[in-house]
């Protein structure tokens, strides 16, 4: 597993933390984004609300408590930024998720450029090209494991 500089995470922790303790509304603006990126995804979720638009979808309480989930993944990975590998079995586990309920590899680099809009219209003026280069350094990290997980559960799969 790669490792980020002193200033990837410098960057990455002050900017998780100004986004302050309640960071859904954020998650809404990554969820908004990715089905503007690619409207196929919204299939993917089968709530009791139905998730036919996206504002049928983000209004959901269910994919609310998903939004939670996710940013909650971000925060496991910003707090572990000193040693990510500590989270390669929950990684491996949340790629072999992913993979079992449809959602393909290519998914998780539309996933990563709407956390970068999410970042970049949740920050303003604090978005900086080293602060973008920091986050997608800590993502490639995250996704790799997760692509580990995936392609393993694939492999089982064809067992």
């Amino acid at each position: 597993m790669e490792k980020l500089s002193g200033k990837d995470k410098e960057l990455i922790r002050g900017s998780w933390e100004s986004l302050g303790k309640n960071k859904v509304p954020h998650g809404v603006i990554m969820f908004s984004r990715l089905f503007e990126l690619d409207p196929a995804l919204l299939s993917l979720f089968h709530y009791s609300t139905n998730c036919g638009s996206t504002q049928d979808c983000l209004s959901s309480p269910e994919f609310l408590e998903h939004v939670t989930k996710v940013m909650l993944v971000i925060d496991a990975a910003v707090s572990h930024l000193d040693d990510l590998h500590s989270l390669e079995d929950f990684l491996l586990n949340l790629g072999r998720k992913h993979q079992a309920v449809g959602v393909n590899t290519q998914s998780f680099a539309v996933v990563g450029e709407s956390l970068l809009y999410m970042l970049q219209c949740s920050l303003g003026q604090a978005y900086t090209a080293p602060l973008r280069q920091a986050w997608l350094n800590m993502y490639s990290i995250v996704v790799a494991a997760m692509s580990r997980g995936w392609a393993k559960n694939g492999e089982d799969k064809a067992d």
